[in-house]
């Protein structure tokens, strides 16, 4: 048995930052100091604090190294070890602490991501040492359809994709529903900018998905199942196969599934990374080989789902939760949370905060908790200004409304949505104009094109927002902004052309000041908007490196090397930012107004 377990973190983020690297420095440096056989590294899933990879964390200790290098490596194997002696300048905040202990941990309760960073993903045999199959087990031989369907319901979970409709109501539709055969479908398309969850997931607890499925194909009387998942995630495909192979090799995947007369498989189809493509209709003919296009509803997917048949559709989280309702009960999950909003969500934190990464909270938690006690707040000590929740179906909410629980209603009621669960964090040096374009700009692109509200609506919006950006919008422009937002939002044929304006109305809503300086003033508040800003020298700062200079393209940046301070030639400068960029002392400074020539 080793005495020393090293989890170390291969999901796709800690991957990215060379921790395959640090696993080869390591099996090195253990190789020349004979630890081979004292010391198990273990390949795990996302640990959470995406930005702090490649992560490590130590056993019997508890010890949460960060940002290792392949360099460091002979340091923590001599010291930590050998001797005894962690390796403080690699800890977390230099501390010691358990990462049970650390706040970022120490606010989450992990339920979905309980497996994540704890195990191998691509082992059958280590999910099952820490209970996986056991609910499937369960279910085949001590409860019947009915009995999983009432339990689900009793649990109060509800779809984590982003609406939030009752899981267990669902899943009832689809029992009851005639036709055969009847499908299953995970739908892990997430296209949202920003958001990793079902990513990380899959990653790392494959078979938690997988049994979730197996389970719901039980309760509805399907047979078959179908996982869509993007193809910008290789790492979570290839994850996904292994997972498939090893539950198929131990009869808990295809014929007589434990010895039981049920049986369930599951195939893999990769998207080709249309948002459009996580609207459930537009999904299903993805899945039958047809342009990903929406359908009006009814007959919703319960009904007639892929070759018209009854199908099952949730998200990945959502199948992810059904095993630990189906153990612990569902008087155990409806106790976390709120009233109408149960369990817990896992959300993917972003943008301007100290601690970003993947987090699983109770429902009702308050935005400040998640954004401040959590997060860590803004670097630099600045200011945070708003969140964006719910991708680019969500909305922006003040700084003022952070005492707000964060679950279904609460968030619905103030122009924000649940989501799929990213949040992306804004701090002061954010302009929400450019924010609502952004979001706008992504979905214009990504509308397949099939109802004009969503086609056009979306693009005259956009050019409104544009216009703002660039100085030249009216009052009456943001009449017309919300006046479009909810023709769009009440006649688009999908969800996503019916939720794309709920960035601007919200930024908006909040935000108006904003969107008023940028009409009346000329200027962009935050010094964001390239025509609504301008760029000086300090002369006192200037030191005369010639730095700005070189990196201008149009040689606005004037000066001679030795001989401070420089100018920049109003006239010349088209705003690209490449002197602010290149100046190391700060010396050149970006300022809210139209550059007076």
């Amino acid at each position: 048995m080793s005495r020393i377990e090293v989890l170390l973190c291969a999901g796709t983020a800690c991957l990215s930052s060379g921790a395959r690297e640090v696993k080869a420095a390591l099996l090195e440096a253990l190789a020349e100091e004979g630890l081979t056989g004292e010391v198990r590294i273990v390949e795990t899933g996302c640990m959470g604090p995406c930005e702090l990879g490649p992560i490590m964390l130590v056993y019997p200790e508890g010890i949460y190294y960060i940002r290792v290098k392949p360099a460091d490596v002979r340091e923590i194997v001599r010291e930590h070890f050998l001797k005894g002696r962690p390796v403080r300048r690699l800890l977390w905040a230099g501390e010691l602490p358990e990462s049970k202990e650390i706040p970022f941990f120490s606010r989450q309760l992990k339920v979905v991501l309980a497996n994540c960073g704890r195990i191998d993903p691509e082992d059958i045999e280590e999910y099952i040492a820490v209970g996986g199959y056991e609910a499937l087990s369960r279910v085949l031989t001590e409860m019947s359809p009915e009995d999983v369907i009432e339990e689900i319901k009793r649990s109060g979970l509800r779809g984590r994709g982003g609406a939030g409709f009752p899981t267990g109501l669902k899943w009832e539709l689809v029992r009851m529903a005639e036709g055969s055969p009847k499908y299953i479908i995970c739908n892990a398309d997430e296209g949202d900018p920003g958001a990793f969850m079902d990513r990380a997931i899959l990653e790392g607890d494959p078979h938690a998905v997988l049994e979730g499925m197996a389970i719901a194909a039980y309760a509805v009387g399907a047979q078959h199942g179908y996982i869509y998942v993007r193809a910008e995630y290789p790492l979570a495909v290839q994850r996904l196969e292994t997972a498939i192979s090893q539950a198929r090799r131990y009869g808990l995947l295809g014929e007589g599934i434990l010895e039981t007369d049920f049986s369930f498989d599951v195939e893999i189809r990769v998207g080709a990374g249309a948002f459009v493509c996580g609207e459930e209709t537009a999904l299903i003919a993805s899945i039958e080989g047809r342009r990903g296009e929406p359908r009006p509803r009814p007959p919703y997917p319960a009904r007639s789902g892929p070759f018209g048949k009854p199908t099952l559709i949730n998200n990945v989280e959502t199948f992810a939760n059904v095993r630990h309702i189906v153990v612990r009960g569902a008087d155990w999950f409806s106790s976390i949370g709120t009233e109408k909003s149960k369990g817990t969500k896992v959300f993917a934190l972003a943008g301007q905060v100290k601690n970003t990464g993947l987090v699983e909270v109770p429902m009702g938690i308050t935005l400040r908790e998640l954004v401040y006690d959590i997060g860590g707040g803004a670097p630099n000590g600045k200011k945070i200004k708003a969140v964006q929740i719910g991708g680019p179906s969500g909305g922006c909410l003040p700084e003022s409304l952070f005492h707000l629980p964060v679950d279904y209603e609460a968030l619905t009621e103030h122009g924000a949505i649940m989501g799929s669960g990213g949040i992306i964090v804004l701090d002061e040096s954010a302009c929400m104009v450019n924010v609502a374009k952004f979001f706008l700009e992504f979905t214009s692109e990504e509308s397949c094109g099939k109802c004009t509200p969503c086609r056009v609506g979306t693009k005259i919006m956009l050019g409104i927002l544009e216009r703002i950006a660039r100085g030249e919008g009216t009052e009456e422009d943001l009449v017309r902004l919300e006046e479009l937002g909810h023709m769009i939002r009440d006649a688009s044929l999908c969800g996503l052309g019916q939720t794309a304006p709920n960035p601007v109305l919200s930024s908006l809503r909040y935000f108006r000041d904003e969107f008023l300086a940028h009409i009346r003033d000329k200027r962009c508040p935050a010094g964001v908007c390239p025509d609504l800003i301008h760029y000086v020298v300090v002369p006192e700062l200037c030191r005369a490196c010639d730095r700005c200079r070189q990196a201008c393209p149009t040689g606005a940046a004037q000066g001679t090397p030795g001989n401070p301070p420089y100018r920049i030639e109003l006239s010349a400068c088209i705003n690209c930012g490449a002197c602010f960029d290149a100046c190391p002392f700060g010396a050149i400074e970006r300022r809210p107004g139209r550059k007076e020539r």
